[in-house]
């Protein structure tokens, strides 16, 4: 019986697995065989790496949420025959399926590390074989007792492993692509992998971890400007089968003293429809009770997204109302942090 770690390796699409196509001179993917060849490396870790790919691959401006239904059975059905996962995502959603899958897989015993790259890994400057042994490393890793180092979903990428549900994608030209920006880094990856085990998440050991399939992606995002129409606002709140809204408001939590939107707001959560309010800043939190123009959202039923990332808001909201019919038990968990995901 062997004690090395075991890892699955799979591949969904991106930046990382793709290369140029000489005549038109785009990105396109190319064979996983082919990815892997170019990390010879991998053969040097202490790990045995097994390989899963969907077919064909998924350009990530393409997830959606049947996709993470089908990398959560991927990671379901083979959980048990692991020690952790690492999945090659494209960089332009990983953060929207992160977070979508800390709220699908309840009280995870081990790492679901997403990773890719800005450059395709067959390039001379790729940044994709560092992100992807370091992944690797981190999703192997197991403590004196046996326990994985990071049970939970993250993103690694440039050095930093953040934890998915906090992560927004910060740059699309830097190899530093991601960032949590109310969240510390789980892991900083220098010359030594440094741990830091005080903020990751700690499961209870002694339960499985519960795999959930559904999602409910009756929810919408919109932004508030200066000079936002009323008729466009009410277009929105009256959208058949919509079920929530994600509201980006300005600074701490703050929207327009318009009578107007202060009364479709109200209207909308009356009539059932849960409204979250996060803040358009990538740092800092709604604190609804600082001015008056945040009170009087809090007066119009619209419940706080405290620190949250947009990306985390709308898949949390997908989550829990699939899984209750409840506006007001919907509301009651979105003040609640369940995977991490909001500073309370």
């Amino acid at each position: 019986m062997t004690n090395q770690a075991k890892v699955l390796l799979i591949y969904t699409g991106g930046t990382i697995g793709m290369h140029r196509n000489p005549h038109t001179g785009a990105l396109e993917p190319f064979d996983f065989d082919g990815l892997l060849q170019n990390v010879p490396e991998l053969k040097l870790l202490d790990t045995h790496i097994e390989t899963c790919q969907f077919q064909p691959p998924i350009d990530s401006s393409d997830m959606s949420p049947k996709h993470w239904t089908r990398l959560s059975h991927v990671i379901a059905d083979r959980y048990d025959q692991f020690d952790g996962f690492v999945v090659l995502h494209g960089t332009d959603t990983m953060a929207y399926t992160a977070s979508a899958l800390s709220y699908m897989m309840e009280n995870l015993t081990k790492p679901v590390i997403f990773t890719g790259s800005q450059l395709p890994i067959g390039q001379l400057r790729t940044d994709g074989k560092e992100n992807l042994i370091t992944s690797i490393e981190i999703a192997s890793a197991r403590d004196s007792e046996g326990h994985a180092r990071v049970p939970e979903v993250g993103i690694f990428f440039d050095g930093h492993l953040l934890r998915g549900n906090r992560t927004t994608k910060q740059s699309a030209d830097e190899f530093n692509a991601f960032e949590s920006f109310n969240y510390p880094h789980l892991v900083d990856a220098g010359v030594n992998i440094v741990y830091h085990s005080e903020r990751i998440l700690q499961p209870d050991w002694d339960r499985p971890m519960k795999p959930h399939f559904r999602l409910d992606n009756n929810v919408i995002i919109f932004s508030l400007f200066p000079g936002i129409r009323e008729d466009l606002i009410r277009h929105i709140i009256h959208t058949p089968n919509l079920k929530a809204i994600v509201m980006r408001t300005f600074g701490s939590g703050n929207a327009p003293q318009n009578p107007w939107l202060l009364s479709a707001l109200k209207e909308g959560t009356r009539n059932g429809k849960v409204i979250v309010n996060i803040s358009q800043c990538m740092q800092g939190c709604v604190e609804m009770n600082r001015y008056d123009t945040g009170f009087q959202l809090k007066e119009a039923g619209v419940v706080s997204g405290y620190d949250s990332t947009v990306e985390s808001a709308v898949t949390k909201l997908m989550f829990l109302q699939s899984h209750y019919d409840d506006p007001e038990q919907v509301r009651r968990l979105m003040n609640q942090s369940i995977r991490g995901e909001i500073t309370v």
